[in-house]
């Protein structure tokens, strides 16, 4: 079984109708990581949607949080009774017995958890809002400051900017614009180290991840509440 896992980054979508062809065209499951985007569209259509299995995450520090946890998006229904199967210990139905006829997890979210969640969705349009504000204002306050990009949506997508982003112009750069920002109060962190660069994933094969390196020696992410 081959899969292609596009990740919408900081809730930016990806050109995920290039993808879908590519996994199309070579015989590839497509699987969404959603998990930063919820509210975010490409061309309208909401991302999580496009995959055959699609993750949206309700982690603490996401959009909407139930402390914990996230929602599973299927585009085969009985592929999404399986999953459900197995994250309910894979019991089978029975007045008395407790059988099982898989390896079953216990990922069901208590249902406190699930109010929360729900009470968020009903005012998600309200954050996403106040959020695209927020990045409107850092994109107008970036504009004219040099070597420093502030990162916003493409063209044909929506984004619920989960987390602003700014781009600098070398690491050294990046490390400087760290210092500054944390001694002074702001809290600004680097994205997540590569996992090539981590001691346990270190002789994993990869490509040299060119384009990943550039990015991750340049960008950092900035304050990016629903209230700033």
């Amino acid at each position: 079984m081959k899969a292609c896992v596009p990740v919408h980054t900081f809730g930016h979508p990806v050109r995920i109708e290039e993808i879908v062809a590519l996994c199309e065209e070579y015989h590839i499951e497509l699987v969404e990581d959603a998990a930063e985007s919820i509210g975010s569209k490409y061309k309208g259509r909401h991302t999580g949607t496009f995959g055959k299995i699609s993750a949206i995450s309700f982690n603490g520090n996401k959009t909407i949080t139930t402390g914990g946890g996230g929602m599973m998006l299927f585009q085969d229904e009985e592929l999404g009774k399986q999953a459900k199967h197995i994250t309910t210990q894979a019991k089978v139905p029975h007045r008395w017995e407790f059988r099982h006829d898989h390896i079953g997890y216990n990922y069901r979210m208590p249902n406190i958890n699930a109010a929360l969640g729900c009470a968020q969705l009903e005012n998600l349009d309200k954050y996403i809002e106040s959020k695209r504000q927020v990045a409107a204002e850092y994109e107008e306050f970036f504009k004219n400051i040099p070597d420093i990009e502030f990162f916003v949506d493409s063209k044909d997508t929506f984004s619920n900017y989960w987390l602003n982003a700014v781009i600098l112009k070398n690491k050294e750069a990046q490390l400087d614009f760290l210092q500054q920002t944390n001694d002074n109060g702001v809290m600004t962190r680097p994205i997540w180290e590569l996992m090539n660069r981590l001691p346990m994933f270190e002789h994993c094969e990869n490509d040299g991840l060119k384009n990943t390196v550039w990015f991750a020696d340049r960008v950092v992410n900035i304050p990016s509440s629903v209230r700033l």
